[in-house]
């Protein structure tokens, strides 16, 4: 269900010096300040107004930081939002307030913690022309299904503890790109309380060579899945799909595995491949799973 050459393939010859300039004119002109350490919406009339704050919490591996978005009062379903390869940035942050807005308390995380901390990347335009694969590639190569796991466990617990977060309600996670196995792997590590995750263009959900692989561990969750399919990814792996489910299926995990009209980043405003119809709906049926499960 993708890797990363699709984004290689891009790099190379998608995106022209002038698609990256546009790129990164949009990302600067949409995007809100991703160091403010609050922040509140409710520009518009009846809009709801957001708390947002730059958060670090203990791990088993050190010190996470993260960005903490949720409504100004009441307590709310929890949220833990793995980002993609070009990790937090603002256009990333402008979905987590989106999300906020609809009544959750969303915690966006920093993945690559144990190297370095907060935004590194302005957009995927700036990921792309400073050579972003060769700098991440270093830190990415540490998260792996325990690593994931661990970062998961102190996330879930550090949300437990926060008066914005109803623990009355399970957490969901979702996850983008490299993200989208992290959602499978949290669920296995905190059962207890993650109870849905929703994988959009993830990859590696289906590996043969790899003992933890995503399908292989939904027997150890209890939560319930959305896997949104890029159409490009499952063109290059046709059968994952099917297996995703059938494994779902066998584990007795409910699982809504589809393809969507949209190629790999779709779901993502400063990506190259975004197509805002297929966005919107895969941004419906995330809400319709957190509506059910948690």
């Amino acid at each position: 269900m993708c890797d990363e050459a699709k984004l290689k393939e891009w790099a190379r010859g998608q995106l022209n010096r002038r698609e990256l300039g546009i790129l990164a004119g949009a990302a600067t002109i949409a995007a809100c300040a991703p160091d403010a350490v609050t922040a509140e919406g409710g520009e518009s009339e009846g809009a709801v107004q957001l708390t947002q704050t730059n958060v670090t919490f203990e791990t088993a591996d050190g010190t996470m930081d993260a960005v903490f978005v949720h409504p100004a009062k009441g307590e709310h379903p929890a949220v833990i939002f793995w980002p993609d390869i070009a990790s937090i940035r603002p256009a990333k942050i402008d979905m987590v307030r989106r999300l906020a807005s609809d009544g959750f308390a969303v915690l966006m995380l920093n993945p690559y913690y144990r190297d370095v901390a907060g935004q590194q990347f302005a957009d995927f335009a700036d990921f792309f022309g400073n050579d972003g694969f060769a700098k991440v590639s270093p830190w990415r190569g540490k998260l792996d299904a325990d690593s994931i796991g661990r970062d998961a466990t102190s996330a879930a617990a550090w949300l437990d503890q926060q008066d914005a977060v109803d623990t009355g309600q399970g957490i969901g996670t979702q996850g983008y790109c490299m993200g989208g196995p992290f959602t499978v792997w949290s669920a296995a590590a905190v059962p207890e309380r993650i109870k849905a995750a929703a994988s959009f263009h993830g990859g590696g959900l289906v590996r043969d060579d790899y003992d933890k692989s995503p399908h292989k561990v939904l027997g150890e969750t209890t939560a319930s899945y959305l896997i949104a399919v890029a159409q490009d990814d499952d063109a290059k792996a046709p059968t994952h799909k099917d297996e995703f489910a059938a494994a779902a299926e066998a584990a007795g995990r409910p699982a809504k595995v589809d393809v969507y009209a949209g190629d790999h980043g779709w779901t993502v405003p400063d990506s190259p491949a975004y197509a805002e119809d297929a966005a919107e709906k895969a941004r419906a049926d995330l809400l319709a799973l957190y509506e059910e499960a948690l």
